[in-house]
């Protein structure tokens, strides 16, 4: 029934919806086309580069804060992100030989990424693009390119697109170390869990948090992305002003300003990052702050509301950890009488230089 599908589509959050949904079998999709990401890798591998750069923004600025982790975590080498006005605002042309840059970009059209792009190869670097559109104008100034895999996406607030970067990039990184992806096999599978164990949790947490204002996000390691991509999240769906710290960062000082009106999500899943969560969480809970705890090991720690995910390889836990974030941002919306597929003033593709 055309017109009943249509009528489907158009209720707000439907695409959000529909596309969170999507991303287990999308995950398994690009497993399955492994192969071109390794050819990358071996081309990235024969440069040997020294240093990493990574160039984003928005959603895709906290999908390279991810890599960045990745890439000094277990590649070992150090990796920073650009500051891409540098380049486009003062024109400089750093000595960019023996280093990779990286440039994330779900669209591929951003004027300022396809700059600092252009410009890094020019100044001797490897440039690679990762983004979901394989024809943009990105994948022709870059070297190199991997796809996302992701298929379109409708909704405004991205979702699939991000979580496809994500594992892109652990994919990617990976193969440069010589890994076969192997510890990624479970994820499709791993996500399907996660999406379906944590449904009670997020209505929950939407019932308990539908009338807050302000809601501090925080992790640290690997995890530190998916609290960043949660305080855009619920900033660009619900409209709620959202600030987000890494854990140690909260303790220096911002954590003064937390108290019994205050929200706060905490990325908290089994590993080192975790673990360093825990006296962050400590003096988060002694402030009597709302705690909502999100990861694997959620029920290790004093909190308000928990919504626990399934248990993985440390590295790979932000795939899975923005899966109820994303859910709670479209069901925060929904519940405020917002259309998160049509955030207000919000375009797709942002363009900036």
């Amino acid at each position: 029934m055309p017109e009943a599908a249509d009528e489907a589509n158009a209720r707000p959050g439907a695409h959000m919806s529909a596309e969170i949904a999507a991303q287990p079998q999308m995950f398994a999709d690009l497993l399955a086309a492994h192969a071109a990401v390794a050819e990358v890798a071996a081309r990235i591998t024969e440069r040997r580069p020294r240093f990493v750069l990574l160039a984003a923004r928005g959603s895709s600025d906290h999908a390279a804060l991810y890599a960045k982790y990745l890439t000094e975590v277990l590649l070992e080498l150090p990796a920073g992100l650009v500051s891409a006005s540098s380049t486009t605002l003062y024109g400089a042309r750093p000595d960019l030989r023996e280093v990779l840059v990286i440039t994330v970009s779900q669209s591929g059209g951003s004027p300022d990424l396809v700059e600092v792009t252009r410009t890094a190869r020019e100044c001797g670097a490897t440039t690679v693009a990762v983004t979901n559109t394989p024809h943009s104008q990105l994948n022709t100034v870059a070297e190199l390119s991997v796809d996302v895999r992701a298929g379109a996406e409708q909704a405004v607030a991205a979702t699939k697109t991000y979580s496809a970067t994500l594992l892109s990039l652990y994919l990617l990184v990976d193969a440069v170390r010589g890994g076969s992806g192997a510890a990624a096999a479970s994820v499709p599978d791993l996500a399907s869990s996660t999406l379906e164990s944590t449904r009670t949790g997020v209505e929950d947490a939407v019932a308990r948090y539908r009338f807050a204002d302000e809601i501090v996000t925080t992790g640290r390691g690997y995890s530190l992305a998916t609290a960043s991509e949660a305080a855009l999240k619920l900033a660009e769906t619900s409209y709620v002003s959202a600030r987000s710290y890494s854990g140690a960062d909260l303790l220096h000082g911002p954590v003064a300003a937390v108290d019994a009106d205050t929200a706060v999500l905490a990325m908290i899943s089994s590993g080192h990052g975790g673990g360093a969560m825990r006296e962050v969480l400590e003096a988060v809970h002694a402030r009597d702050a709302d705690l909502c705890a999100i990861g694997s090991a959620a029920r290790t720690v004093g909190a308000s509301h928990r919504i626990e995910i399934p248990e993985c390889a440390e590295e790979l836990a932000p795939v899975l950890e923005v899966l109820p974030v994303q859910r709670l941002a479209l069901g925060l919306a929904l519940a405020k009488g917002e259309d998160p597929d049509h955030p207000r003033g919000l375009r797709k593709e942002t363009r900036t230089r």
